[in-house]
């Protein structure tokens, strides 16, 4: 089984997510049903931007959902989502999942 990290983004509350999945594009209907006491249910129009094939070890893909939540970093989050941009150091060994959003 393959891991992912993926970003969500809403534009009803200009909001991100950041989280991690073995099935991202699932997990987006999830977050869209959740419910409404719950961060992603308060809203419904999230929005997959990207995703990132991490590992086959669950243990790496929540390492770093955590690294990147723990920066608190918008900044961050939206270099990710850039096309173009080419993680480094900690964060290089996320390989861009090209057909989600480029």
């Amino acid at each position: 089984m393959t891991y992912y990290i993926y970003i969500l983004y809403s534009l009803s509350i200009n909001r991100y997510y950041v989280g991690y999945s073995s099935n991202p594009w699932n997990r987006l209907d999830q977050h869209l049903n959740n419910s409404p006491d719950k961060y992603t249910g308060k809203v419904n129009d999230w929005q997959l931007l990207c995703v990132f094939e991490v590992s086959s070890i669950e243990s790496e893909a929540i390492r770093l959902e955590r690294f990147i939540k723990k920066q608190k970093s918008r900044k961050l989050i939206e270099q990710l989502c850039e096309p173009d941009f080419v993680p480094t150091g900690y964060l290089a060994q996320l390989v861009r999942v090209p057909h989600v959003r480029d």
